[in-house]
């Protein structure tokens, strides 16, 4: 896709771990199941995506960084971490929304603030002040 604005598709989810962590992704990242992430197969890399699993409401922010699922009708793979969150690991699938967010970059003396906005007018916005690793 040339980009990624006003996309909102629904669509099935599963998600991927241990035998992928480690190894290069699509956008030349190393694969962390512990980050939250996913795969799609055609939105631009890497794009920051809402994902909410449509039979508990439950959603995650990840970042799209790598290609796939390669399965037939499914729309997105999660990472372990987002499919924690997303209560989808015992099923191994889920009926998902996927929402294309914009992201805009602060300048600041330091650090750099990420401000992430849904394309969406009705959407809400949500702002992370820090993040420690």
């Amino acid at each position: 896709m040339p980009n990624n604005i006003g996309y909102r598709e629904i669509g099935i989810a599963s998600w991927y771990g241990k035998k992928f962590h480690g190894r290069s992704t699509s956008s030349g990242e190393r694969y962390d199941m512990y980050a939250m992430s996913a795969a799609h197969t055609s939105l631009p890399l890497p794009t920051i995506v809402r994902v909410t699993n449509l039979s508990n409401g439950k959603s995650v922010i990840v970042r799209v960084n790598d290609r796939g699922p390669f399965v037939k009708n499914r729309l997105i793979d999660m990472s372990y971490a987002a499919a924690i969150e997303l209560d989808m690991t015992g099923a191994g699938t889920a009926l998902v929304e996927v929402e294309a967010l914009t992201q805009a970059k602060v300048a600041t003396s330091s650090p750099e603030i990420t401000v992430i906005a849904a394309n969406a007018p009705n959407s809400r916005m949500y702002l992370q002040v820090c993040a420690f690793g």
